[in-house]
C-alpha cells in the first residue's frame, strides 16, 4: 500500500495515516507493528508514562508501537473518538491473523482518504477516566 503520515482532518489529534492510491473494502492496509512484550512489561511502561501506542492480542503477546514511529500503522486515529468532526467516519478495523494485527477497510476507501480504525468504546472509558482523573488532581 502507499501510506502517507501528515497532519490529521481530526481536531488536536496530531498525525494521521492517509492513503495516496485507493484500496478496497476487505483488503490488508497495514500490518500494526512495534516491539512485541508481555502485558507485565507494558504495565510497568504505563507507570513511566511510556504507553499509548499498544495493541493487546493476549497477555503474553501485546505490540507496543510507542518507540517505534517508523511503523506508519500508529499513526491511524480513530474518527470515533473524543475529538470527532462532523462527516468523518471510522473506514477500517483491527484484525488479527494468527499472532499478527492489520487494518483491514471495512469499505472500499478513496485515494487521498485519512485511514479511519476503530480504538473500541473500552479504549474510549479508559482515555476518558484518565482525563477525569488527572483534572481531579489539580
Amino acid at each position: 500500500m502507499s501510506l502517507k503520515v501528515k497532519k490529521s482532518q481530526l481536531p488536536n489529534a496530531g498525525k494521521g495515516l492517509f492513503t495516496e492510491k485507493p484500496i478496497k473494502k476487505g483488503a490488508k492496509i497495514i500490518e500494526y507493528k512495534g516491539e512485541i512484550i508481555d502485558w507485565k512489561e507494558y504495565e510497568k511502561r504505563v507507570i513511566d508514562n511510556k504507553d499509548g501506542y499498544l495493541f493487546f492480542i493476549n497477555k503474553k503477546r501485546c505490540i507496543d508501537a510507542f518507540s517505534t514511529p517508523q511503523h506508519k500503522a500508529r499513526f491511524a486515529n480513530d474518527a470515533a473518538g473524543i475529538g470527532r468532526m462532523k462527516g468523518l467516519k471510522n473506514n477500517s478495523d483491527y484484525e488479527i491473523f494468527d499472532d499478527k494485527c492489520y487494518i483491514v477497510s471495512r469499505r472500499n476507501i478513496e485515494a487521498g482518504e485519512e485511514i479511519f480504525v476503530n480504538y473500541t468504546k473500552e479504549y474510549w472509558d479508559c482515555v476518558r477516566y484518565n482525563i477525569k482523573h488527572n483534572l481531579n488532581q489539580k
